[in-house]
């Protein structure tokens, strides 16, 4: 792959030779002169602004799929998700018939403290009317977003009532959750569902540990399908929490950085019990630093499908204007030295479809189209053979399950149609529904999706142009019914009661809790089975 050398003078240097650093300063100047001619001798004028960060953007892309340039107003943006907060009012909405409706109040956040509901309806914001102005969800961010400590005024419309209610809420930091759910799935196993590895994991993920501990959990599964990564020191504090002390959990090497070894170090929550983690074609990055650490010290099972691939490490580097790159520095090794990063030789357009060439390819429904040479072969603490070079491949593999999928269900998600009905459905019924059902466990029993339900679903969709299919309606009506079941879920009780409804359609869930009770977990011979 063509290699860029260190132009703009952004690369560290460590024990660079005399004559690299020569052509890294005649590189350099060379760059300048052409941007100096460009700027002064073009013929029609230019923005010399514009013209340095499309050099950039091109420079970078030549590098690696995951090098990038981030300009500086959207520096902040990109870093919120993972430092775990942002400042704002703390609720998820969604633009209906030009209102603005709180799906979800943030748990912890200033909403949720003062009072606001789900389903509330959002008429003004400091007293400008924001709804039937088309206001876009742009405008919504906008207008509610804002420093720590700043007050906004929202005037709310709850249930039937007409009476305008006036909201005083003062901005605070609102946690981005990286636990989505935590709860026992059976009567001692508990699940926890991570979403990325950010600043809040380690907080979260303790709570979680802790309070399932408390409920009776002896097995532990780990959801990470779904979860593209995070913070490397986050990735090594969870592996940590299940392996003991001096066990190597991950190393990095890069051109410029010899080879780090980090460890386990501390005592952790979940040392002992059986652990299953779940992994897909979209767990990357810090997801496959714990399951390769897991795998390779035979701690626990992995199931699912092979994971994305990603074992390349960037950095940020500011620049000076404000904006920042994130540049490759080294690769990451699993315990037996695999790197599971996969081929990016044949370009970025080639990288970002190679998960649609697993599709087309029956990997994702069978391991048989793999073609895995000895090269690729590692061995675990037990000899298990394990493989390297795209990805984590699971120890028990969960063909994705297509069965109940048909094109008119695909429509009704793509178009938001299920949401939106929902919103409308609990906008008229949410009073009714908090009386009939007093706890989740008490809804998840009791609750049926009825089939003058799924009737006024159909007549949904036909409102906004999806035809229905009777077909596809069959094909697909258990998964409706459970999708509208879990979205009315959250409504009621939260994020994580979305989880332990729309669980019923996890496979791979229900193939690790099929592991733990039939002794496929023993069957596979593990270092720890024994450490009950």
């Amino acid at each position: 792959m063509k290699k860029i050398v260190g132009t703009l003078s952004l690369i560290f240097i460590f024990g660079i030779g005399h004559s690299q650093v020569l052509n890294e300063k005649t590189t350099t100047e060379k760059f300048n002169k052409l941007l100096y001619y460009v700027n002064n001798l073009y013929v029609d004028s230019l923005d010399a602004e514009e013209l340095v960060e499309i050099a950039i953007v091109k420079m970078l892309e030549e590098l690696d799929p995951h090098t990038s340039y981030i300009p500086a107003d959207e520096v902040k943006k990109a870093s919120e998700p993972l430092k775990g907060n942002f400042d704002g009012i703390g609720i998820q909405f969604n633009v209906l018939k030009d209102t603005i409706f709180v799906v979800q109040t943030i748990s912890g956040g200033p909403s949720e403290k003062i009072g606001l509901m789900a389903n509330d309806k959002i008429i003004t914001v400091d007293g400008e009317v924001v709804a039937g102005v088309n206001i876009q969800n742009s405008d919504v961010v906008k207008k509610l977003k804002g420093p720590k400590g700043t007050i906004v005024t929202v005037g709310v419309k709850r249930g039937k009532s007409k009476e305008l209610l006036d909201f005083i809420i003062t901005r605070d930091k609102i946690p981005i959750h990286s636990v989505d759910a935590a709860y026992m799935v059976a009567s001692k196993t508990g699940y926890i569902k991570v979403n990325r590895f950010s600043a809040n994991t380690e907080e979260e993920m303790t709570m979680a540990l802790v309070q399932l501990k408390k409920d009776g959990m002896e097995d532990l599964v780990l959801d990470l399908q779904g979860n593209g990564g995070g913070y490397l020191n986050t990735a090594i504090w969870m592996a940590d929490e299940f392996l003991s002390d001096d066990k190597l959990i991950v190393y990095t090497e890069g051109r410029a950085f010899p080879r780090d070894n980090r460890y386990a170090k501390n005592k952790g929550l979940f040392e002992k019990g059986r652990l299953v983690v779940l992994i897909d074609e979209s767990s990357a990055s810090a997801s496959e630093i714990v399951s390769g650490a897991i795998q390779d010290w035979d701690r626990g099972v992995i199931v699912g499908r092979r994971s994305f691939g990603k074992g390349l490490v960037q950095r940020p580097i500011a620049l000076p204007d404000g904006s920042e790159i994130r540049l490759t520095m080294q690769k990451y090794y699993t315990p037996s030295g695999r790197c599971i990063q996969k081929s990016y030789d044949d370009g970025v357009e080639a990288y970002r479809e190679e998960k649609r060439e697993r599709y087309e390819s029956g990997e994702m429904f069978s391991l048989d189209s793999l073609d895995l040479p000895d090269s690729l072969k590692y061995y675990t603490s037990t000899k298990r053979t394990v493989y390297g070079g795209g990805g984590i491949l699971p120890d028990i593999f969960v063909a994705l399950d297509t069965t109940e999928t048909s094109e008119y269900f695909g429509k009704l998600v793509r178009s938001g149609i299920i949401n939106t009905f929902v919103l409308n459905y609990m906008d008229a019924n949410r009073s009714k529904l908090d009386k009939n059902y007093k706890s989740l466990n008490d809804f998840k029993k009791k609750f049926t999706v009825t089939g003058d339900l799924m009737d006024e679903l159909i007549k949904a969709g036909e409102v906004e142009e999806v035809a229905y299919d009777k077909q596809g309606f069959n094909t697909s009506k258990r998964v409706l019914e459970i999708r509208m079941k879990a979205l009315i879920a959250r409504s009621l009780y939260g994020s994580s009661a979305f989880y332990e409804v729309i669980n019923d359609l996890n496979e791979t869930l229900q193939a690790g809790i099929k592991a733990l009770e039939d002794g496929s977990y023993e069957g596979l011979n593990l270092a720890f089975k024994d450490f009950k």
